[in-house]
């Protein structure tokens, strides 16, 4: 397993997987990686096309993203909520934890150059009913410093949900997205960014459970991508400004205020080979001789120059959502 932090490159209205070519895109994203991110981009490998990343690894030159989260005022003002490192990622520029996982050594095949998918579904309203195995949720921490629960990801019962919090998180709050294990082998994207992959014969897994069996029309084992934000939404606890009727004050930029549409976007970008010899090795979390390490202070300095003009400042209270939604 790899675990590492990749610190933000950019926050604008992009999206080259959904809405190619468009500038603006319809909802704003929080995007991390290589510095080739663009409105659109090619069928190409990425890491050839980029010149610094923002991720731990200096090999990884892919780029992650998801849609970021507001809160609702009771006046009906919106205001981004403020990312923070996650634990054990000290010193980077918020960003995305990026997870890669294998059953074992030699277990699973990397992925091929232009390689791109997307999980979640950003109009989903309702909940899945996975149970333990919900492929995207949320970690109300109980405590300070990512305390109050000891569960992996998306299996605490009492603290991890597929919906947004309902109650103030004095911790704030953790977002993790998983992605499916298995690719067709062939394709590398498909129009809905999700055919040429699928989840294991029995359906969706909790994390880290990646010995499932592919289907035959997907049978190709590939790692495990989770990816994993940490919101600061400590300054938005005071329930005298959430809503009156007491229902949660959160959005996503999507407008989604039931957080069921939580998803992510993956277009792969490392090295020559260099995550297919991580899959192979014992590499676990940071600790991986083959690969090279960037401090935070290196790392932080990639960047990729906002070309989005939006009405107002991205921090500043906002009548309404980048995009025009409302947040119904």
């Amino acid at each position: 397993m790899l675990r590492f932090g990749c610190s933000q490159v950019v926050i604008e209205r992009l999206d080259p997987l959904v809405n190619p070519g468009m500038n603006p895109s319809v909802h704003m994203h929080q995007i991390v990686g290589g510095d080739a991110f663009s409105e659109e981009m090619p069928l190409a490998d990425i890491a050839k096309l980029s010149s610094c990343t923002t991720c731990h690894f200096l090999e990884d030159f892919s780029n992650y993203w998801t849609a970021n989260l507001y809160f609702r005022a009771r006046n009906g003002t919106y205001k981004r909520v403020p990312q923070m490192a996650n634990q054990f990622n000290d010193g980077d520029n918020a960003g995305i934890t990026v997870y890669y996982t294998s059953p074992a050594p030699n277990a699973t095949v990397a992925f091929k150059p232009g390689f791109r998918m997307l999980a979640g579904d950003a109009t989903r309203r309702t909940s899945e009913n996975l149970g333990k195995n919900m492929q995207q949720c949320y970690r109300c921490f109980a405590k300070e410093n990512f305390g109050g629960s000891a569960f992996s990801p998306c299996m605490d019962p009492v603290w991890d949900t597929d919906h947004l919090p309902k109650q103030p998180c004095p911790g704030g709050i953790r977002s993790n997205v998983i992605f499916p294990t298995c690719w067709d082998g062939k394709n590398l994207d498909t129009p809905n960014h999700q055919d040429h992959v699928s989840h294991p014969v029995g359906g969706p897994t909790s994390f880290s459970v990646v010995s499932g069996a592919c289907p035959p029309s997907h049978p190709v084992k590939i790692p495990q991508v989770m990816l994993e934000v940490m919101w600061d939404t400590r300054q938005f606890n005071n329930k005298e400004d959430w809503p009156e009727d007491g229902s949660q004050p959160l959005v996503l930029s999507t407008g989604d205020a039931t957080g069921y549409g939580q998803h992510g976007d993956y277009v792969f970008g490392w090295e020559g080979d260099s995550l297919q010899r991580a899959m192979d090795s014992g590499c676990y979390l940071r600790n991986c001789s083959l690969l090279t390490e960037q401090p935070p202070k290196v790392k932080n300095k990639c960047s990729v120059p906002v070309t989005v003009k939006e009405k107002s400042d991205l921090d500043e209270w906002l009548t309404e959502l980048p995009g025009g939604g409302k947040g119904e």
